[in-house]
């Protein structure tokens, strides 16, 4: 059912970035899934950034197509850029972002939305995943160093299928390269997470490489997410830690020195251990010091911001009050 036959119940994000297949071929096997469906949807275009060997088809696509909105942004802002200039044109209670080229087959569609059934925010699982041993190991260990340092485990966060309620991205605003990890800060947020088994597209093949420098930024993201997933509100804790340890390092090193000089008469003069061992206690001094002022500014904006979410509310009506009176009031 398309926007035209009904209230949009489902709004399909699909940013258009520096990978993208065959507008065409891409919506027809996408459009299988969201008539199965049954319900009106809208599928919104984001170009991030001029394309212009897709934005031709991607007009004559939207021509043929009321359902389909095309927005185009003024220069490249990153795919979670063009994720939320989607949602804010977006008029579904349900999102659904797909990526730009094959992935997923569009059958599998359903398979997402109806697992918002038991969870707020669901994303797919490439499930079984091509590719070569090198590809399969470096897909592990990202995964496994993701669940070292955030304590949550997902198989597939390079899946740009996912399914959520609007509230999701209502409250959590992405930036960068942050929609790899929507999943992990819809968990720290509070949302319900699934991930469910979706069969991998035929047409998802990349066949280029990385260059170091992408593996750099990865590593640098999952930097970013550690500190957003585990002390975006206990900066003093991840800071305090590391100046405590590094001053007791510096502290110690130093009364061993001055212990040195005083029963063993050993000159401090020209001894670069103890430069350093001064140098550890200002460190862990200044460490200690960063962690409270974040405290503060937390503590200050702290009013500001929410990182819960409320479940369920049971509320049983209390039996009505006597009225004043009443013939019960007269005999109590």
């Amino acid at each position: 059912m398309s926007a035209a036959a009904g209230t949009i119940q489902l709004s399909v994000i699909i940013p258009v970035g520096d990978r993208f297949s065959d507008p065409a071929k891409l919506y027809a096997d996408y459009r299988i899934g969201l008539e199965a469906l049954g319900v009106a949807y809208e599928c919104i275009f984001v170009l991030d950034g001029q394309r212009p060997l897709v934005t031709p088809q991607l007009r004559e696509l939207a021509s043929q197509n009321p359902e389909i909105t095309l927005v185009g942004l003024s220069r490249s802002f990153g795919e979670a850029g063009a994720l939320m200039v989607g949602f804010q044109h977006a008029r579904g209670n349900v999102i659904l972002t797909l990526p730009a080229y094959f992935q997923i087959e569009g059958s599998e569609i359903p398979t997402l939305v109806y697992g918002l059934e038991s969870a707020d925010l669901v994303v797919g699982h490439r499930w079984p995943r091509a590719g070569g041993w090198m590809e399969r190991a470096r897909r592990s260990l990202f995964h496994r160093l993701v669940a070292a340092i955030t304590g949550v485990k997902f198989s597939d966060l390079g899946c740009g299928a996912r399914a959520m309620r609007r509230q999701v991205l209502e409250e959590i605003s992405l930036y960068g390269d942050q929609h790899r990890f929507l999943p992990l800060l819809a968990d720290r947020q509070g949302f319900r997470v699934a991930e469910v088994r979706v069969r991998q597209s035929a047409g998802d093949r990349f066949t280029g490489s990385y260059r170091a420098r992408d593996y750099a930024h990865r590593g640098l993201d999952i930097v970013t997410v550690f500190f957003l997933v585990r002390f975006t509100k206990k900066p003093l804790r991840f800071f305090g830690m590391a100046g405590v340890t590094t001053f007791a390092i510096g502290a110690g090193l130093t009364l061993w020195m001055i212990g040195e000089r005083v029963f063993l008469m050993r000159p401090l003069a020209g001894r670069p251990l103890f430069l350093l061992s001064s140098l550890f206690v200002v460190l862990g001094l200044q460490l200690i010091a960063l962690g409270l002022l974040g405290e503060l500014i937390i503590f200050t904006h702290a009013r500001e911001q929410k990182d819960y979410q409320v479940a369920e509310i049971v509320h049983f009506p209390a039996a009505a009050a006597p009225q004043i009176g009443s013939e019960t009031a007269r005999h109590a």
